[in-house]
């Protein structure tokens, strides 16, 4: 499953954006993959997770109560809450070393969340946040000045 969020987080990447990607999968098949679109679509919502959902379309409950989300990168705060607002029972991380999101906040309100440490993730943004950190600090929502 995470080969295709890796698959969308290159895509993203290719076309000049931020190299986060997510999968969303229901009873085990792929329903949508999405990329953080920020750049591309100069969009302050289109993080990895919430450009999955759109690409998704509208899906009925029952439907994300059977659901599985992937990301490459631990969720942020406004896609730990989609995930939340959707009933999602799983989440699958491939990273969280150089991000950690709401991880606790979605195990607090009894979803299963997987953290794999997947080397290419890592790597992935480990090189961006290294070309781009002014780019990556406006992404989550810091102030450059504030990161080591």
């Amino acid at each position: 499953m995470l080969q295709s969020a890796l698959e969308a987080a290159r895509a993203g990447a290719a076309t000049g954006g931020i190299p986060i990607g997510s999968a969303l999968f229901i009873d085990g098949r792929l329903v949508a993959t999405g990329h953080n679109r920020r750049v591309q679509d100069a969009s302050v919502i289109h993080h990895a997770e919430m450009n999955c959902l759109e690409n998704a379309g509208r899906l009925p409950a029952a439907d994300y109560a059977r659901a599985t989300l992937v990301t490459t990168l631990s969720p942020c705060d406004m896609c730990t809450g989609a995930a939340l607002l959707y009933g999602i029972p799983r989440v699958i991380v491939g990273e969280n070393r150089t991000f950690v999101g709401g991880e606790d906040l979605l195990r607090s309100r009894g979803v299963e969340v997987t953290v794999l440490d997947d080397p290419e993730c890592v790597e992935l943004m480990t090189a961006f946040i290294a070309a781009h950190p002014a780019l990556w600090a406006e992404d989550i929502g810091e102030d450059e000045s504030d990161r080591p």
